[in-house]
């Protein structure tokens, strides 16, 4: 992506990079990312119908790993009409396969640039654990907003005393 190779330094310098080995019938390619999540993401973005590696470079292009996060989370089709080559159809979607696909954060909790939570180890850990037991990331994340401890047994516990409610 452009962000890669703007960070990427003087020639000859030592890079460590996060590679995405593409095989086609004809050919192999290796991309590379500097942080884990957008590698992440370029793998998402492959595994939606329609979706090549160029088309998946552009999107990073113009959205990051968190803002892609964010413009599927909104459902923000404009966003992903932005990126050349998506037109409203394709943006569509993308929305409807991709929404659910990446791990989004939860709201209001910083994420680092490997997208788990910034200090808060053990609501990552009941994500982990819910996700696990079949719930929907976005089940989650509307069950996780307002939990706090730190304690993952008794966050736990609540969250699934309140899907059960729910």
């Amino acid at each position: 992506t452009p962000t890669t190779a703007v960070r990427l330094g003087e020639v000859g310098t030592e890079v460590f990079l996060h590679v995405h080995h593409h095989i086609r019938e004809a050919d192999q390619t290796l991309y590379g990312f500097l942080e884990r999540a957008e590698r992440s993401c370029f793998e998402t973005l492959l595994s939606a119908h329609g979706v090549g590696p160029s088309l998946a470079l552009s999107v990073l292009g113009v959205h990051g790993p968190a803002e892609l996060a964010r413009v599927l989370a909104d459902d923000d089709l404009a966003a992903l009409c932005l990126v050349p080559g998506v037109g409203k159809k394709t943006a569509a979607r993308l929305l409807v396969e991709l929404k659910n696909s990446l791990d989004l954060p939860i709201d209001g909790v910083p994420v680092t640039g490997d997208g788990t939570p910034v200090g808060r180890t053990a609501v990552s850990e009941v994500q982990e654990a819910l996700g696990g037991l079949g719930y929907s990331p976005d089940e989650v994340r509307a069950v996780l907003v307002d939990l706090g401890g730190d304690d993952p047994s008794v966050l736990l516990r609540e969250a699934l005393q309140r899907l059960a409610r729910a």
